[in-house]
């Protein structure tokens, strides 16, 4: 298990490193101005994710995706592999290594954590009601709180985070955040853990309690 864990963890450095652009201070304080402004196109993706993974509770359809895929990767999977109870928290923690090795994100370190802190306030709230609110079975018959993925919700809180923090410097450390959070919601499929309409409900709610604690 540990040989398939190490190059996985390799891989996250040098996707965070990836051709740093250099952006003019003017610039980067105009888009820090325009994109901690609440838009409506920015609700687009969680309203998909939200309204996949609500359908999902009660769709005959989506809940035959749901099993077919858990009954794909049950035949294919040799063993586990538990690289998503860290990798959940690779983005959040990325932003904290990239500004402590000198690349400045757009806050500093007590406005950063006091978004994250109202992040994981907002989506540890919002998960644990609804696991109970819910109460669906998980893929492995393991307990009735499946749903949604707390594991994915926290990746991609930290992935939003990441995000914001760093678009604007380069792109590739956004996009790198979310492969991770998009591996994390993956293994947790993989895992039998969770449903995908878990996993697709789980990265609505990270993406939405880090947009909203950023606009507030």
């Amino acid at each position: 298990m540990e040989k398939k864990i190490l190059p996985f963890c390799f891989l996250i450095l040098p996707l965070l490193l990836f051709a740093q652009e250099n952006t003019s201070n003017d610039t980067i304080k105009k888009n820090i101005e325009e994109n901690l402004k609440f838009t409506p196109k920015q609700l687009i993706i969680p309203a998909v994710l939200f309204t996949y993974g609500i359908v999902a509770i009660e769709s005959d359809y989506l809940k035959l995706i749901n099993t077919q895929l858990r009954d794909e990767l049950k035949e294919n999977i040799d063993e586990k592999i538990t690289i998503d109870d860290f990798s959940q928290y690779f983005p959040a923690a990325s932003v904290y290594v990239l500004n402590n090795v000198g690349i400045q994100g757009k806050h500093n370190l007590k406005d950063r954590s006091i978004i994250l802190a109202t992040s994981y306030l907002l989506m540890s709230g919002s998960v644990t009601g609804l696991k109970a609110l819910t109460k669906i079975e998980r893929p492995d018959g393991s307990s009735n709180n499946s749903f949604p993925s707390g594991h994915t919700a926290t990746a991609f809180s930290g992935a939003e985070l990441l995000w914001q923090e760093y678009k604007d410097v380069n792109v590739w450390y956004g996009i790198s955040g979310y492969a991770i959070a998009a591996g994390t919601g993956f293994f947790r499929i993989y895992n039998g853990r969770h449903w995908l309409s878990d996993v697709a409900m789980g990265a609505g709610i990270g993406i939405m309690s880090t947009k909203i604690a950023y606009w507030t």
